[in-house]
């Protein structure tokens, strides 16, 4: 096979959650365990960082990951989903992992893969992890793919466990309050293994706070004794002083510049003063170097990534009610003359959370992703004009982008996004 065939039965033998939504997720355990035993338990034979939350773990497992590399660990990163590689989803220092592990792992256990019928995700998982113990990595950052109690990736034993924040996403499948959600992310909090939580929400803190007095595993909430209290954003960057209750205050260049990684930054900031207490030798430098080169040290795509200067054009993957929030607020943080949406969704998403939030101001273009799951741009633009926006319909989110490049001034701001999958498809990416 070669490695596009690969992909392609991939594709077609397994439920793939971004293709069919909740019909291809599959709670449990059992054929994650059952890959594992088969594979013999790869899991067993790595350290591992387990990461969980409604936004910001992606961005999150990624900073952890650039420190790892920066202060010499050979560091493994699995994360979900990808964007234009499926090779993305597993890393070892920041690289794909190679075309020909993919063909050789789906070659070799192809007939116990048919006779499990695990989805894409519970396979994928299963190859990362025999990719981490065979490229005997020293640390494995895993990033959970939805919620967290029944997860695949929760069958690892990490040394620690972070969940960023607690949001409305997958309410079908997590559950109808925040505290049902955060219950589902609190699931990877491990006996006796510290947790920390990036950020004190008052809704929820109580339930992970009774879930780690029940698994006696020590919890620090960043949020407690960390806090930026400067920040600038220049292009590209963004300068921050944080203080902390235990040291003195740092300053830190952070190339992810989007407003919620000032909390994101807090949570992997205290991990790092949690797993250094654990022996980890994290040299301070080392984590101002990391963080100034996330993206370039392991890849990161689609964080508020300008994918242009003039005018200014950005593209962010966040696509439920708190993740576009932020993008708002992002957006309140720049000057600009005009601000232009490039827009699509998912059909399943509640657009009557999200689409109150846009500015009516805003010039608006609808698209539509290529997944079978993406809402029909005429819908989007009737949904819309519900609530008071206007906008073109140009389905192709690249054909999208050149129309807008031809009507904006220099001056102008354009963000393009409202769902992973439009972001995955813009070229510049």
């Amino acid at each position: 096979m070669t490695y596009q065939e690969t992909i392609d039965y991939l594709y077609q033998q397994l439920p793939v959650f971004h293709l069919s939504g909740k019909k291809a997720y599959k709670p449990g355990f059992a054929n994650t365990d059952a890959l594992l035993e088969h594979l013999e338990n790869p899991h067993r034979h790595f350290k591992s960082i387990h990461i969980a939350g409604t936004n910001g773990k992606g961005s999150s497992s990624h900073m952890l990951a650039a420190i790892f590399q920066q202060a010499g660990y050979r560091t493994g990163l699995y994360t979900s989903p990808h964007l234009k590689d499926y090779r993305e989803r597993i890393k070892i220092n920041g690289q794909p992992v190679e075309e020909q592990k993919v063909i050789d792992f789906v070659e070799k256990n192809r007939m116990f893969i048919q006779s499990v019928s695990p989805s894409f995700f519970e396979l994928t998982v299963a190859l990362a992890f025999q990719v981490f113990a065979e490229e005997k990595v020293d640390i494995a950052i895993i990033e959970v793919g939805m919620g967290g109690r029944l997860d695949s990736t929760n069958v690892i034993t990490p040394e620690l466990s972070l969940i960023t924040n607690i949001g409305w996403d997958h309410a079908d499948v997590l559950g109808d309050t925040l505290p049902k959600i955060a219950a589902e992310k609190a699931g990877i909090i491990k006996p006796g293994v510290p947790v920390v939580v990036s950020e004190r929400q008052p809704e929820v803190m109580d339930v992970f706070q009774s879930k780690a007095n029940e698994t006696h595993s020590p919890i620090e909430f960043a949020s407690d004794s960390l806090r930026v209290t400067d920040e600038q954003i220049a292009e590209g960057h963004k300068q921050m002083r944080i203080d902390s209750d235990v040291s003195e205050p740092m300053e830190y260049t952070l190339d992810l510049t989007g407003s919620y990684q000032s909390k994101n930054v807090l949570g992997v900031l205290k991990s790092i003063e949690v797993l250094r207490k654990r022996g980890y030798v994290i040299p301070p430098n080392s984590v101002q170097e990391a963080l100034a080169n996330v993206t370039g040290s392991t890849g990161l795509k689609g964080r508020w990534q300008c994918i242009q200067y003039n005018p200014r054009m950005y593209c962010d993957t966040g696509h439920n009610e708190a993740g576009i929030r932020e993008v708002l607020k992002t957006v309140r943080s720049y000057s600009y003359n005009q601000l232009w949406f490039i827009l699509g969704f998912v059909a399943d998403k509640d657009l009557s959370k999200i689409l109150p939030l846009y500015p009516a101001e805003a010039r608006y273009v609808f698209c539509q992703s290529a997944t079978p799951r993406a809402l029909p741009v005429e819908k989007l633009q009737e949904i819309a004009s519900g609530y008071g926006i206007q906008g073109t319909t140009i389905p192709d989110v690249n054909s999208a982008i050149e129309y807008v490049r031809l009507q904006a001034k220099e001056e102008d701001l354009v963000v393009i996004g409202g769902s992973t999958f439009v972001v995955a498809e813009v070229k510049e990416l």
